[in-house]
């Protein structure tokens, strides 16, 4: 009945909804049930720090600004004074020269992964996702017309040169790349992210560009190290598609940003497409506001020492039950392997002791399950002989 009611691949794709959205409703049910108190929620990545107090400072002189000339639309890319703003910033971060007039303010990172991809893939393209992956990304590819390409990384979660090399073809027009990583949290090593960036220059060709994407809204949730490694410093046909959602821990204002350095090749020819799609898509950018707060506060980041504390709690407790995974070196989640070889069903032990987790194949990795430690520490504390008891039933 819904295929008559609506677009026939939109109801196929609601059939295969994203496994976080069905242990969301899962979830709801349960707390429903039993009392949100009473439910150990593990399973969304809804950043739970408190922005900075700069944030906060920003937004109040915001809101003092009375001129209502401020709330009328505005350039297609977005405010100038916040593009220069966070050209600087990028400058600061990557080593590289950013300026104004290749930065385009989007609505979230998503808004801007959709913009970049329609504006470089015709009907029947291929982009190259490595493994395990934030599961939206399919949409995105096929929402511009293109095919998605998995290829899996390593043990290690570390990008696998000669399975990317394999996977290039004719139609090949690009290549995300998440690190640090949803859902696994691993940080790509310094060679990693050069061999990466050397096998796309091997593929590139003058008549048909392959574009990096450079997904990067976890990059300053780091713990380990100062500054995460990245491909998008080594390979010069890259485009940068990030947001303050997690730095800023502001996910709902929507703060999202494109972003090509003046090194980029026909730089001038890809920022006008965005910023055209920018708008025909519906995104047109992040809000006037919320722009204007964020020029005030580029530099600013959350309490890294917040997730780094719960990252510690849960990984240690998970360790000596018995759990296996790389420690998460950044972002908000960690991605243990399952005790048995159907995830699903771990999952489902996991939900009888009132935790909620997601399954790796929704990751295009099964076999394991993602955890966010985005969440209060008693929820954690509370939840760890819930998690010893399921791998003890499990084996």
């Amino acid at each position: 009945m819904s295929g008559n009611v609506i677009a026939e691949k939109v109801a196929a794709d609601m059939g295969t909804a994203s496994w976080i959205r069905e242990m969301f409703e899962r979830g709801r049910r349960l707390k429903a049930e039993l009392g949100a108190e009473n439910v150990f929620d593990f399973s969304l990545g809804n950043p739970s720090a408190p922005p900075p107090p700069e944030y906060f400072d920003a937004l109040q002189a915001v809101a003092a600004e009375r001129d209502g000339r401020l709330h009328r639309y505005m350039p297609n890319a977005g405010f100038e004074a916040t593009r220069t703003a966070v050209a600087r910033f990028l400058t600061r971060e990557y080593q590289r020269e950013f300026d104004a007039a290749g930065v385009i303010m989007t609505s979230g990172a998503a808004g801007g992964m959709n913009v970049a991809l329609r504006a470089i893939c015709d009907p029947g393209d291929e982009i190259i996702v490595l493994a395990p992956y934030f599961p939206e990304y399919r949409f995105y590819i096929e929402q511009a017309g293109a095919r998605m390409v998995l290829v899996q990384t390593d043990d290690a979660f570390q990008p696998d040169p000669q399975r990317i090399a394999a996977a290039f073809t004719p139609r090949t027009r690009g290549l995300i790349v998440n690190t640090p990583n949803n859902p696994t949290g691993v940080v790509f090593s310094r060679g990693a992210c050069q061999a990466l960036a050397d096998t796309l220059a091997e593929h590139d060709r003058p008549q048909r560009p392959l574009y990096l994407l450079a997904d990067e809204p976890y990059r300053r949730l780091v713990y380990d190290v100062e500054r995460a490694d990245t491909p998008a410093t080594m390979y010069p046909r890259t485009i940068l598609i990030s947001s303050f959602s997690k730095d800023l821990s502001i996910a709902g204002e929507r703060a999202g940003y494109i972003a090509l350095s003046a090194s980029v090749p026909h730089r001038e020819t890809l920022v006008n497409a965005m910023t055209m799609l920018n708008r025909t898509l519906g995104f047109v950018n992040a809000a006037a506001v919320t722009q204007r707060v964020v020029a005030r506060c580029v530099d600013a980041r959350c309490d890294i020492d917040y997730y780094r504390q719960r990252r510690d709690k849960l990984c240690h407790a998970l360790r000596s039950f018995g759990y296996a995974f790389q420690t998460p070196g950044g972002g908000m989640f960690v991605f243990p392997r399952t005790p048995t070889e159907d995830d699903v069903a771990f999952v489902d032990l996991l939900l009888e002791q009132r935790i909620l987790a997601v399954p790796g194949r929704g990751f295009g990795r099964a076999g394991h399950i993602r955890l966010s430690f985005a969440t209060d520490l008693e929820v954690i504390e509370r939840s760890l002989p819930g998690f010893e008891a399921a791998i003890r039933r499990a084996r």
